[in-house]
């Protein structure tokens, strides 16, 4: 009886992290009915608590002395010019022409576009056998650079269509990031006292994702819910928002997939590619809807609809079509 009942507590700490694809799509369209009959704008004040739970989980384990070793140097080199020019100037491009309508919406096109790579990066790099310990390297200098530079890019890119108070922003990374990074470094070292490195990534690594999609569900929720009216009277908005997230994600990845293919190796060029092609999104839409609200929030939403089913669908396609692999290696 009790196996049965933990078994049960298992599947449903676990069932938002296993069935992304259907829960984002469920808790959109939940959201959106219940803003529709109900006034949630109370909730808002529950997203920067949330958010701070949702990556604390994320921040066990994390090891920023990753960043200051010297290996992999082109390749955190290519990862940095993708994710801090070129694909900022990819978001920015897309914003000016579809968003200004709605510059919260082009907040939250650009928020997306600034912090990249996350937990995801190291689990689809290992998934399609890329270069895992590159990953690692390139998920911390990802987070720790893109933190810095986000509040100034924001002023930039934003900051003539939608308020960018650089200090609030500042401080909200400060909150959602440095917080339980430091709470999540405390707990890592105090479970290693507790226990071995093997019995943590057994018992405890595993649950952590599960636990912070719990907060990416609220969030989500409460984002949609809080917009549900406005989107109702302009759903062209909606659709115009997904389409730009559609554009975004497929230049990325084309733009990651030529420099991969031409001046990688293939393990390289994998690696590369989930580095930039993937955002942290439980960061920015936690950062979308405290320093900007609700429209910035949905933008990061629809990102969460396409991203891991993307990053699923390159590997079976790059699997069966080599896109990796330059000609001249295929004729050898």
């Amino acid at each position: 009886m009790r196996e049965a009942h933990d078994n049960l507590g298992k599947m449903i700490i676990f069932w938002p992290s296993k069935n992304i694809a259907l829960v984002i799509p469920l808790i959109l369209l939940a959201g959106f009915i219940t803003g529709l009959f109900i006034n949630t704008l109370a909730l808002k004040v529950l997203i920067l608590p949330i958010t701070v739970l949702m990556i604390y989980p994320t921040m066990i384990g994390f090891k920023p002395q990753e960043v200051f070793n010297i290996s992999h140097g082109r390749l955190m080199f290519s990862a940095a010019l993708l994710n801090f020019i070129l694909v900022p100037l990819l978001a920015y491009g897309l914003g000016t022409a579809f968003l200004l309508r709605d510059p919260q919406l082009f907040a939250g096109l650009a928020i997306t576009a600034l912090l990249p790579t996350s937990n995801m990066t190291i689990a689809f790099t290992m998934l399609a056998k890329g270069n895992v310990p590159a990953a690692i390297k390139l998920t911390t200098s990802g987070l720790l650079l893109g933190s810095i530079l986000a509040p100034w890019y924001l002023y930039l890119m934003v900051g003539k269509y939608v308020p960018v108070d650089i200090l609030l922003t500042l401080k909200t990374i400060s909150i959602v990031i440095l917080l339980p990074l430091i709470a999540g470094m405390f707990t890592y070292n105090w479970l290693l006292r507790t226990m071995s490195q093997a019995e943590f990534k057994k018992k405890i690594k595993p649950f952590l994702p599960a636990a912070s999609s719990w907060g990416m569900v609220a969030i989500i929720f409460i984002s949609m819910s809080m917009n549900a009216k406005r989107i109702a009277e302009h759903l062209d908005i909606f659709f115009i928002a997904l389409f730009v997230q559609i554009v975004f994600y497929a230049v990325n990845y084309l733009i990651a997939i030529f420099t991969g293919r031409w001046f990688f190796t293939e393990n390289d060029a994998k690696t590369l590619i989930f580095s930039t092609v993937l955002r942290n999104l439980s960061i920015s839409i936690g950062l979308a809807a405290t320093a900007f609200g609700a429209n910035a929030a949905l933008m990061v939403s629809l990102a969460f609809l396409i991203q891991g089913q993307a990053a699923a669908w390159f590997i079976k396609l790059n699997e069966r079509y080599h896109w990796l692999i330059r000609p001249e290696k295929t004729n050898s």
